[in-house]
């Protein structure tokens, strides 16, 4: 039997275990510490617990077909490999040209599930393709989909967030659905890298992160197979939500120039499917017809659990409410994009971003072997439209905010891709993470005024305020300096004049 379960899934190109039969993964009745969902912030518990505790048996268990993988190359680099096996293999090529796979770990790494009781130095197990849908949190101990159960002594809760879809496509009947990717998953990438390539036009719904990101990516496509590719979004300009308005005005101009029809102040009345053709009719008359959809119109958290487990949601933010601990319960905690957690610098938030599970995963597993740590770390989080653009940010990023910017002319190594070069990492927060700020040395360059740059946002810093107080900061092409805009949020100080502030990420150095 474990013979074949390692036979089946040994090599790093098949890392989906869904051939191998039910019957052969023995369901252990009991986990010591258990994971539920097998996303980033579960792989990073589950790491951080072994770290702390070299024996410790870890079990996750994930509704996926797949072992722990990374997101953000989904939307990301998996689009600008030039590999024609790309879909089968899951390898992509780093901005930085290095290779690597989405998958944290070959499986190799995991130890197979009918080895968890027996396994004498511990490890970590993944149970594929079942769902926990219930919790008793009295008796410690969850159900499957299958009616199995399993006891816990410490569990975590990284369940992740469903993409929301719009209300007039769930309405719109069964043809329009079928032609509607809701993105989130390998096989979303897989389905929609297929659909791209059999198909005319593709219309993005969406000009947030990921909107933003498949259209630059299905637009590069699109001057190589004539693929139409149109991006509609209610605001007036991509990343109306986040950026400031200028800023939001060059990114949608950046866009276009990567091959995307853009389509701004559209509010989606209905959609049909006529002719062979999806039709999108907008509430200001527009008619919009395309061959597919792809909603990306946000994350709503997954908290399905929370009706058995009597645990609280916060109306909010949505998310199970976690202390600066990220616990929900003694021996409950949740990570990643389904908690709310109370941040001890900025207050209540739920963040959906990779580096945000990495780092609140790590936590919660240092947290479920003592730790007793608070959530002090701000995350941070990237988006690159394409090689050439690429922003970092941190705190709270929300054009409704006053901002301050600062800019400078961009030069060629001010690129996500001569970025990750420098640097030798891809996936960015891997190497952010664990930076301190040290004193950085001030440019002597006088910072010019925004205006003098106001037509080329070639690099800089964009200031988010709340009561005078720098709340979030985003690093726009410039690169490797999160750890001083971690420290500004952390000191949490009124800046009388931010133009000295800016000084310090010297973006005035050639």
């Amino acid at each position: 039997m474990m013979n074949l379960f390692w036979r089946v899934v040994r090599t790093q190109s098949d890392l989906s275990v869904d051939s191998i039969p039910a019957s052969l993964k023995k369901i252990p009745s009991h986990a010591p510490y258990l994971l539920i969902g097998g996303g980033t912030a579960s792989f990073a518990a589950a790491r951080s617990i072994r770290a702390r505790d070299p024996g410790a048996r870890v079990l996750i268990v994930t509704d996926e077909p797949d072992l722990p993988y990374m997101r953000p190359p989904l939307s990301k680099e998996l689009w600008f490999s030039d590999d024609p096996t790309v879909t089968e293999t899951l390898r992509f090529k780093q901005w930085n040209g290095k290779e690597r796979s989405i998958y944290f770990q070959p499986p190799s790494f995991y130890i197979n599930p009918e080895e968890f009781d027996s396994a004498e130095n511990g490890g970590v197990a993944v149970l594929t393709d079942k769902k926990v849908v219930h919790m008793d949190v009295r008796g410690n101990k969850v159900k499957l989909d299958d009616d199995t159960e399993i006891s816990y002594d410490k569990c975590l809760i990284a369940t992740g967030g469903v993409p929301r879809n719009l209300q007039v496509i769930e309405r719109a009947g069964e043809e329009v659905i079928r032609r509607t990717t809701l993105f989130r998953k390998i096989e979303d990438f897989k389905s929609l890298d297929k659909a791209s390539r059999n198909i005319k036009s593709i219309t993005i719904i969406g000009g947030g992160f990921l909107g933003s990101e498949l259209a630059c990516a299905l637009g590069r496509r699109s001057t190589e197979s004539g693929l139409e590719v149109l991006q509609m979004f209610p605001e007036k300009g991509n990343m109306g939500k986040v950026l400031p308005e200028y800023l939001s005005n060059w990114t949608t101009e950046k866009v276009k120039r990567e091959g995307v029809k853009i389509i701004s102040e559209a509010l989606v009345k209905s959609v049909t499917y006529k002719d062979d053709k999806l039709e999108i009719q907008l509430k200001d008359g527009r008619l919009v017809k395309t061959d597919h959809i792809v909603a990306a119109v946000g994350l709503e958290p997954n908290v399905d659990l929370a009706k058995s487990a009597g645990l609280e949601v916060d109306s909010d933010f949505g998310g199970y409410r976690v202390n600066a601990e990220l616990q929900a319960r003694s021996n409950i905690w949740v990570a990643g994009d389904a908690a709310c957690f109370y941040d001890i610098r900025l207050g209540r938030r739920r963040v959906e971003h990779h580096d945000h599970a990495v780092v609140s995963g790590r936590l919660a597993g240092e947290n479920m072997t003592g730790a007793s740590k608070p959530y002090w770390h701000q995350s941070m989080f990237w988006s690159d439209l394409g090689p050439d653009v690429g922003y970092e940010a941190i705190g709270i990023v929300d054009s409704s905010l006053p901002t301050v910017a600062v800019f400078a002319k961009a030069t060629a190594k001010d690129t996500p891709k001569a970025a990750t070069e420098k640097s030798g990492t891809g996936i960015r927060s891997e190497s952010e993470t664990e930076d301190t700020a040290t004193s950085p040395v001030v440019s002597a360059t006088p910072a010019p005024s925004e205006q003098q740059h106001k037509d080329d946002y070639g690099k800089g810093v964009i200031f988010y305020l709340r009561d005078k107080v720098v709340v979030g900061i985003i690093l726009w092409n410039v690169f490797n300096r999160m750890p001083i805009a971690r420290k500004i949020i952390k000191d949490g100080e009124e800046h009388a004049d931010l133009n000295e502030v800016a000084k310090l990420f010297n973006i005035h150095e050639d």
